[in-house]
């Protein structure tokens, strides 16, 4: 019980940010519950007054009856009803949706914390499942397992206290009832449900990872003849799962089937004290028609608890998954240094750098020593897996190396704060992320305040602008998702025109033209010559061909086996 209050901890106390909401949503719920209460009881009461009173006048007994107050309560309770359910779904769904949002938030907030080597070591499926899938569970936290109960207790309590007013004796034995059916459905159901709804969890996380490994590699599969045992796996992991689904509805129903049973035997039990008690005149008898028929409604109080409290072990799982993602930085050490201020250019100094990755015996990069002065110009080469992608996260800081030093300005990069960072450097990459937005969305995700102008002139610098005013929307042409609506050439030449648009001091291009033909090659080669002025700027490539695509090189180094060969001019 510990650990489940210190794995929901930190996610309580982000609802507290927004009590006064969530009270709010609450305070609408119990409305909404007690005006049904009271609109059954109330209409109950006025049928039977009604009977007596037209006995009581067919008999020829005098008798009078208001119909005009009740009447109007009737339609009061049910307008109330109506309403307070629309604007509580209304207002407590955008209460979650909101909460939802936040929570996104502050675990993407996480995830821009973790080093290259944290992110590696899990599928970008696994981050966008922590994102998406683990959140909405929370919904169930949020929605079904807090607000719920909580006015469950409180309707119990203040309907004990409306039946003491006549009855003290039945109040006590409904509240006890309802209370213990309470205390069954809410901890009862919660230790019922929880292994099979924590397991629900694990099942539907390894069953998306195996359904995206199918598709993904489809043509490995095939090749290996290996595709029908991969599906029969997927078949034998979705056939355990629907079982344990199964098995979690059948307690659900189980707890439906067990408010019936309680609130029947309850309902039995209330109409016996109820006869016996209008028998001496205790109570009369519209009034006592009223009580049973307030009982009979509290059924209503707990019909969402069993299916929410079974998947209390589901809202443990993916709270765990999230608190996996601790608010820390890349280093012991807090960000707290600034970029070096002057002229954009700086020096990058590593001194018998080495990086090993968690849980691998060999080093991906041991003893790295290498100067870069400020506005140089140093192309890194070497095949594929040498460890050139390791050297660039050294020095952007998205690595703490695991031996040696590593310094940008004096500064070590990864105890840089995360805006400064972000201005500072600058990274092409040869993975090239476009949204399905428009071209000027994507150009301006590196300079939001970018006028059209500036896109000119970037799409210019990249040989993009003549193709764009040829698009009939122009810089309004939109990219598809992930950049689909363009080549793989004009995809990366746009991942460079973002590039134009900053103004960093030290820049690192893994490949940056790769994909485009030589005439493309020499026009972006010149444009990244006059944009790189003052500039200190490393290549990686796997060898240089030609020697002018990369103008101003001060010298090259080779990279084998995750460690620098002497400097070649």
């Amino acid at each position: 019980m510990k650990e489940l209050i210190c794995a929901f901890r930190p996610w309580i106390f982000l609802l507290t940010r927004r009590r006064r909401v969530f009270l709010i949503g609450a305070a609408l719920m119990l409305t909404t519950v007690l005006a049904g209460l009271a609109l059954l009881g109330l209409s109950g009461w006025f049928i039977t007054a009604c009977a007596f009173a037209g006995m009581a006048l067919a008999a020829g007994l005098p008798s009078t009856l208001d119909i005009y107050v009740p009447g109007g309560g009737i339609r009061f309770f049910a307008l109330l009803r109506t309403v307070a359910r629309y604007v509580e779904r209304l207002y407590n769904h955008n209460a979650v949706l909101t909460l939802l949002a936040d929570l996104r938030f502050k675990v993407f907030g996480y995830l821009t914390h973790l080093d290259a080597a944290s992110l590696s070591r899990r599928r970008a499926g696994d981050w966008l499942t922590r994102l998406t899938a683990d959140i909405d569970t929370l919904d169930n936290f949020y929605l079904r397992l807090l607000m719920p109960p909580l006015v469950a207790l409180l309707a119990i309590g203040l309907l004990s206290l409306f039946i003491a007013l006549w009855l003290p004796g039945l109040a006590v034995i409904v509240g006890m009832s309802l209370g213990a059916l309470w205390m069954v459905l809410t901890f009862g159901f919660a230790w019922s449900g929880f292994r099979q709804s924590h397991q629900q969890v694990r099942d539907q996380s390894a069953l998306r990872n195996r359904v995206l490994d199918q598709i993904q590699a489809s043509a490995e599969l095939e090749s290996y003849q290996t595709r029908r045992w991969h599906q029969a796996h997927i078949e034998a992991l979705e056939a355990g799962a629907g079982a344990n689904q199964r098995r979690l509805a059948a307690k659900a129903a189980l707890g439906n089937a067990l408010i019936l049973l309680v609130t029947g035997v309850l309902l039995i039990g209330v109409l016996w004290f109820l006869s016996q008690a209008a028998l001496v005149d205790d109570i009369a008898s519209p009034v006592a028609i009223m009580l049973l028929l307030v009982v009979l409604g509290a059924g209503e109080l707990f019909t969402a608890l069993p299916s929410a409290f079974i998947k209390l072990g589901a809202s443990y799982a993916s709270v765990q998954r999230l608190n996996q993602l601790t608010p820390k930085a890349v280093s012991d050490e807090q960000p707290c240094a600034i970029f070096p201020e002057g002229s954009p250019g700086v020096s990058v100094t590593l001194s018998d750098a080495g990086y090993t990755y968690p849980a691998m015996l060999a080093p991906a990069l041991s003893g790295i020593s290498l100067k870069v002065p400020a506005g140089a110009r140093v192309a890194i080469t070497g095949a594929s897996g040498a460890g050139k992608s390791t050297l660039a996260h050294l020095i952007l800081g998205r690595l703490v190396p695991s031996s040696g030093s590593v310094t940008v300005g004096g500064q070590a990069p990864y105890a840089l704060l995360n805006d400064e960072r972000a201005s500072g450097f600058a990274f092409l990459s040869q993975q090239v992320d476009l949204f399905d937005a428009t071209l000027a969305d994507n150009l301006r995700l590196a300079n939001e305040s970018a006028d059209d102008e500036a896109l000119w002139q970037a799409l210019e610098r990249v040989a993009l602008a003549d193709w764009v005013r040829r698009e009939p929307e122009g810089l309004q042409t939109p990219v598809g998702e992930k950049g689909r609506k363009l080549s793989g050439g004009q995809a990366q030449r746009v991942a460079l025109a973002r590039l134009f648009l900053r103004n960093p001091g030290v820049v690192l291009l893994d490949e940056p033209f790769a994909g485009v033909d030589s005439d493309t090659a020499r026009h972006l080669a010149a444009s990244l010559d006059q944009w790189l002025v003052g500039r200190t700027a490393i290549y990686f490539v796997h060898q240089i061909d030609d020697v002018s695509l990369l103008p101003g090189l001060t010298y090259s180094r080779s990279l084998c086996h995750g460690q620098l060969d002497s400097a070649s001019v």
